[in-house]
Formats: C-alpha cells, structure tokens, sequence
C-alpha cells in the first residue's frame, strides 16, 4: 500500500449535532468542546494511520473562524498532514451544516502532533 493509499484509509470523520448542553452563553459551540472532539478525532486518525498507541503531544494554532450555533450538524475531518520518525501532525476541520438545507461551511482548523509509543511509553518509530 503506498503512503498516499495509507493517509486516505486512515481518513476520520464523525458528525455530531449540536445540542444545547454542549453551547455557551451565546448559544454556539463551547470553545473547550470543539477543541475536546478535535483531538479526539485526530486521535482516531493517527491510531488508524500508525495502528500502534498514540498520544497527543502538542496543538498547534486552532483557528475559530465562524461561530457553530446550536441546532447545527458538525462534521469533523481528520487527515495525516505530515509524518516524522516516532511522531506525526493530523489536521483537523470542522465544517457547520445547517439541518435543513445544503448550507455547508467550515468553521474550526487545527493541528494536533501524536507521538507513537510502546507499552513503557518510550517513543517508536510511526512507520
């Protein structure tokens, strides 16, 4: 399989609807939510790019474009933007969909660094 074949079978998305117990005071996304689910998925998608255990080491800038209000359909995309000797970067997007249109638009960049380690949580080679 070649590496390219690798980046996009390791691919993750999740939708999610955004309810009220996950807003703030202004009724959108809680900030602190966002960022929890972006990490997530990008966890998914270093474990499926790697398959050994990863741990997140660092995020890089998050940017916050547009605010996500309630009663919106979120899509997280995760994909391996770039692969180092024991650690690899996963971009992250979150794009708002509105319920009852084809409205689509993303909201949410970021990058997470993972670091693959074995069961004594030393650093192993991704690849």
């Amino acid at each position: 399989m070649s590496l390219e074949e690798k980046i996009n079978q390791s691919e993750t998305r999740i939708f999610k609807a955004v309810f009220p117990n996950t807003t703030n005071h202004y009724d959108t996304l809680f900030g602190g939510t966002a960022m929890h689910l972006m990490d997530e998925v990008a966890f998914i998608t270093a474990t499926r790019f790697a398959r050994k255990r990863m741990v997140t080491v660092s995020s890089d800038r998050i940017d916050f474009s547009k605010p996500i209000p309630a009663g919106t359909i979120i899509e997280l995309v995760g994909k391996v933007a770039h692969i180092g000797n024991t650690s690899l970067k996963v971009s992250v997007d979150i794009y708002i969909e509105q319920m009852y249109s084809t409205q689509r638009e993303k909201a949410i960049s970021g990058t997470f660094t993972f670091v693959a380690i074995d069961k004594h949580k030393k650093p192993v080679k991704v690849g």
